[in-house]
């Protein structure tokens, strides 16, 4: 068994406060991240009309849709629980009619303020106002994808975040005991390079849909990285016991100068 490297100290030679702290740390992070999962699958499912979340839901998402305007697919998706079929219905149904402005004053705007202006009044700059028919027409045309300045947005906090949560995890890993050192480095090093590959890749769908599947590729080498790493540590903090073989070098002193 290789010695260990002078620097390293596994997480049974920490004191209890520095354990129940990485605990504490790795249960908030991957409570954080399944709501994070769960609130990427529901703002993207169902977007291409079919129930479970699917590569065309994430071509719909970045590249836009050929059938359907952004109304439509919020309706199909993110929004489908905010008001009942029949109203739904009645929105769609506008909208393939062609947005006349009588039948939305008529039919349409009553449930938009019934149902949609508590969020969507105008005060939120990063989600859609639909206080004036002019506001909604905008959004009930050909659904083009998210735009260039809104990946922007979301990409620089996507990166900022995710290196945060990563770095923390993976600083609690390094305590970890695991061999072969090139499989404890990678795993490191894997969830930063995925986000570049799933951010990258939401830029490159909007030229061609096939990069959707890279997307998903990226976001579930994060996801397996991010488990590895919890499921490790955590069992590696309270219940792991070093080999007896495993020996630490001599200390070695400090230089003089």
């Amino acid at each position: 068994m290789p010695e260990l490297h002078r620097m390293y100290f596994h997480f049974s030679e920490l004191p209890l406060s520095m354990r129940v702290l990485f605990s504490c740390a790795l249960i908030v992070l991957g409570t954080g991240y399944l709501f994070a999962m769960i609130y990427i699958y529901i703002n993207n499912e169902g977007r291409d009309g079919v129930a479970g979340l699917s590569e065309q839901d994430l071509v719909i998402a970045y590249s836009g849709s050929k059938s359907d305007t952004r109304l439509e697919g919020a309706l199909k998706s993110s929004m489908s629980a905010m008001l009942p079929n029949e109203e739904k219905n009645i929105i769609i149904s506008w909208v393939r009619r062609g947005t006349a402005e009588p039948e939305f004053t008529a039919q349409v705007q009553p449930v938009i303020e019934k149902r949609c202006l508590a969020c969507h009044d105008g005060s939120n700059p990063h989600i859609p106002n639909l206080i004036t028919y002019d506001d909604v027409k905008k959004v009930a045309a050909l659904d083009t994808g998210m735009t260039i300045p809104t990946l922007v947005r979301v990409s620089h906090i996507h990166l900022f975040g995710i290196t945060f949560i990563f770095f923390i995890m993976g600083f609690i890993f390094s305590h970890a005991f695991v061999r072969p050192r090139w499989l404890k480095s990678l795993v490191v090093a894997l969830p930063f390079m995925a986000v570049f590959l799933d951010i990258g890749s939401w830029y490159l769908t909007k030229i061609h849909p096939g990069f959707a599947v890279v997307v998903m590729v990226g976001g579930g080498l994060m996801g397996m990285s991010f488990a590895f790493m919890w499921v490790v540590s955590f069992y590696q903090i309270w219940f792991y016991k070093l080999p007896a073989n495993a020996t630490r070098p001599e200390a070695q002193p400090y230089p003089t100068r």
